[in-house]
């Protein structure tokens, strides 16, 4: 089973001082740590687990500057077979779709049964490069994917949905699944295969290599672009209150009656 892996190279956020730079349309990224995105690790579980349940081969995509091979590192030492690292300048200020784009121009002439992508990436939370990839490839997608069985030709999956409720579809292969948190345990790669993954070849392409012009990528190419990125204004921290439940209800009482919300 041949299986296309695309992940992201995406900076550590959560317990990070942000600084917006001069253009105010994206991040300093000089002192953060970058690492691979978390629903992509998921999916490059999936397709490891595929992989060795079925044979064939693993192949990781990634759209960046140098160092976002040690993410592509990390998915060889994992499991993955094949690397390829698309980079150019012009790219910068790609939204999802130019970045499907991209992807496409890639994939397009590789041998795959399915495209595995994370549901969305921790950065941006745009969660629709996998299905505008699929659309642009003309194949069948599903969102969301929490579980899934392969049969003959066909990728039977269970999708989350909203309020806890689950969905259970059926699609036709080749397809583009993008896969949520949880439905594997991501594994650990051991000393041995870090340090053979240090010596794995990645392929690396430019816009050339993937006939595309620079008009067709970045902010040029691109349906959403950022106008501004700034700081959201923080509002009045809120009361907690304590006591008894008639001691909080008369407060709550007290306090709609100073606002005017109550008579």
């Amino acid at each position: 089973m041949e299986i296309i892996v695309c992940v992201k190279h995406v900076p550590e956020t959560a317990e990070a001082d942000l600084v917006i730079d001069e253009s105010r349309k994206r991040i300093k990224t000089e002192d953060l740590v970058f690492d691979i995105n978390e629903w992509d690790e998921y999916a490059l579980e999936e397709a490891v687990l595929l992989k060795e349940k079925y044979g064939g081969s693993v192949t990781v995509i990634t759209i960046g500057p140098e160092d976002a091979e040690d993410t592509l590192r990390k998915c060889l030492a994992k499991g993955a077979d094949k690397a390829i690292r698309v980079t150019d300048k012009a790219i910068e200020g790609s939204d999802g779709y130019a970045i499907a784009k991209i992807l496409y121009n890639v994939v397009k002439d590789l041998r795959f049964d399915l495209i595995l992508c994370g549901a969305q990436a921790s950065d941006d939370g745009y969660a629709v490069v996998g299905v505008m990839l699929a659309s642009l490839l003309g194949i069948p997608y599903a969102t969301m994917v929490r579980k899934m069985e392969i049969g003959d030709g066909v990728a039977k999956v269970t999708r989350e949905l909203e309020d806890g409720l689950e969905e259970i579809v059926e699609v036709k292969l080749p397809a583009v699944l993008t896969i949520q948190t949880g439905i594997n345990k991501p594994r650990y790669a051991s000393i041995m295969s870090i340090r053979r993954a240090r010596q794995k070849e990645i392929s690396v392409l430019d816009l050339k290599a993937v006939n595309l012009a620079e008009d067709e990528v970045g902010e040029k190419g691109s349906w959403v672009i950022v106008d501004e990125l700034f700081v959201p204004v923080r509002k009045k921290k809120g009361e907690i209150l304590s006591g008894d439940l008639d001691q909080v209800v008369s407060k709550i009482v007290e306090v709609m009656k100073e606002r005017g919300v109550l008579k």
